[in-house]
């Protein structure tokens, strides 16, 4: 994948780049039956010279989904088969990234519109999964345990 920029989004969603809090503080805890996105791009993806990445996590949190994260990639090779690597010699600027997203079903589907427009070269990907221990809710718990054992 190569470094681009990408135009204004079809669905005419405005970009959120303001830092307000928006948190879903007052929803339950997502546990049980989930949805993940994961959408690979390039590092080097842009989106309005901002990181196509960092369009996508702005864009998940308007939306109000539970929550993402990102990872680089230390090896990888998409379309182009091209393979990017993190490897000392090889000074890639194009590392794979993944955008990995985890809510309900109806959530996640509901916010793949807002990608369009926004990947045109990396891989939207869908898995069902299982929420088993929602972040931030088990800290107390873990205290309570060994407070008794």
């Amino acid at each position: 994948m190569t470094g681009r920029s990408h135009g204004p989004a079809s669905d005419g969603a405005a970009s959120d780049r303001s830092t307000s809090d928006r948190g879903t503080s007052d929803r339950p805890a997502l546990s049980g039956p989930a949805l993940r996105l994961t959408v690979l791009v390039g590092e080097s993806d842009r989106w309005h010279h901002r990181p196509l990445y960092s369009e996508i996590v702005h864009r998940a949190r308007a939306a109000g989904l539970a929550g993402a994260s990102v990872f680089r990639g230390i090896e990888g090779f998409g379309a182009s088969s091209l393979v990017h690597t993190a490897r000392l010699l090889s000074l890639s600027e194009d590392l794979p990234v993944a955008v990995v997203v985890v809510d309900t079903e109806e959530r996640v589907r509901a916010f793949l519109p807002r990608l369009d427009g926004l990947v045109a070269d990396g891989l939207v990907v869908l898995d069902p999964c299982e929420v088993v221990r929602p972040a931030g809710r088990g800290r107390g718990a873990e205290q309570e345990r060994g407070a008794g054992e």
